[in-house]
């Protein structure tokens, strides 16, 4: 093995020099590489930052799971529930769950004085996880929300702001359609864009009290609530321990509650998001295949060069499998050179998109304003070692031709 690694380091270092003919083709074969990896990194960080945006806007609007009255349908009028739950205090001592708190929805008209609008006031209390809406704020403030008064303000979404010319500190009156109808006035404290256009046409968010009151329901009646869970990956298993935490109950004093989650809501999306893992196995697969078979002409290459030599190497007593380590010793040289500047730039160029958002997207199209980019270390330490594992084995064909090279005609070749 030391003979090997030292005749490959003296071979290399030669070509280093451009002393051989097969030097164009080793930058060759190592662009190839490189550009593989990067392909590789790009796609897969962009997959993974598409669907866990995507996945993280539709849970700030609903959580990952919901747990609601079992006679409440798809309306926005639901039946209330109590907000006092033995299962809520199970669940913030289980690993895996993130937050938990409480909602009520219901459906109004927006009315003013040119434009009217179909809504759904979306009402929180104090311990609602303000994150989501935060970070999609663009003007103004959350409201302040209370136990002991209720607020009448209000945040709406860039598109509601616009399809009904509502601002900042601007009064609208909201009408509900109920048995007698009755109106509220809220005030514009907040606005946010999400470019989920189907969820931002939609909610207003404000306080609870307001729910309450037009439904006459106790002070500790609610919508149901809102879960947010660690890992969208464990939504299955955590929606299994949401059910178990509740049990079943069927005496007829006791609230029958139903548990769902967000595949079973927005199941298009989701199966959307699922499709896309296709097409990176596929660009993978490809950019595998381009390197291994970019890195097997490249050291057949090196073996016909370097005929003589293997032919002097064996007249003086070098088995096969020596000279096969001489080679593979050099193609791992290569190997790795490829995939440095392939990790630098592919790293690089995830790390200027997430940072300066160069490359944008229509939002009505993708639900994002710019490409999203995940950069996982695991991800790419993965592709790191299936890349080498793959072409080293591949490798291994090529390599095998040393052991049919005859010693006399291998000096002769010219």
């Amino acid at each position: 093995m030391k003979i090997a690694l030292f005749i490959s380091k003296r071979l290399i270092r030669e070509r280093r020099k451009g002393m051989t003919f097969s030097r164009p083709i080793n930058r060759i074969v190592i662009a190839g590489i490189a550009l593989s990896i990067t392909v590789m990194i790009l796609a897969l960080a962009i997959l993974t930052g598409f669907k866990q945006e995507i996945r993280n806007k539709i849970a700030g609007f609903s959580g990952h799971i919901q747990v609601l009255n079992f006679d409440s349908n798809y309306s926005f009028e639901t039946a209330p529930i109590s907000s006092d739950q033995e299962f809520t205090a199970k669940l913030n001592n289980h690993r895996g769950f993130d937050n938990i708190h409480v909602f009520a929805t219901k459906a109004g008209i927006i009315k003013t004085d040119e434009n009217i609008q179909g809504v759904v006031l979306k009402g929180v209390s104090t311990d609602y996880d303000w994150s989501f809406f935060r970070k999609n704020l663009i003007e103004g403030s959350i409201p302040s929300l209370s136990d002991t008064s209720i607020s009448n303000g209000v945040i709406i979404s860039k598109t509601i702001s616009s399809m009904l010319n509502l601002g900042l500190g601007d009064d609208f009156a909201m009408y509900f359609v109920q048995d007698p109808p009755r109106m509220r006035k809220f005030t514009v404290e907040g606005i946010y864009e999400t470019s989920v256009e189907s969820m931002d046409k939609v909610y207003i968010l404000g306080d609870i009290g307001h729910i309450r009151r037009l439904n006459n329901w106790e002070e500790n009646q609610v919508s149901g609530f809102e879960i947010f869970i660690d890992h969208f990956n464990d939504i299955d298993l955590m929606t299994f321990l949401v059910r178990d935490a509740i049990g079943y109950k069927f005496e007829e004093d006791q609230e029958k509650l139903k548990v769902t989650n967000l595949r079973m809501k927005y199941p298009q999306i989701l199966d959307w998001l699922n499709f896309q893992d296709t097409n990176v196995i596929v660009i993978v697969v490809l950019m595998l295949l381009v390197a291994a078979f970019t890195m097997i002409s490249g050291l057949l290459i090196l073996i016909l060069e370097k005929t003589n030599m293997i032919g002097i190497l064996k007249a003086l007593g070098s088995g096969n499998k020596l000279i096969q380590n001489i080679f593979l010793n050099q193609a791992i040289y290569i190997i790795a050179t490829g995939l440095l500047w392939g990790n630098l730039t592919g790293y690089g160029l995830a790390l200027m998109q997430k940072k300066f958002e160069l490359i944008s997207l229509d939002p009505s199209s993708y639900y994002l304003t710019t490409v999203p980019v995940n950069i996982d270390i695991l991800h790419i330490i993965l592709l790191n070692l299936g890349t080498i594992l793959i072409i080293l084995l591949m490798l291994l064909i090529p390599s095998r031709l040393v052991s049919s090279i005859s010693p006399v005609k291998a000096i002769k070749f010219d």
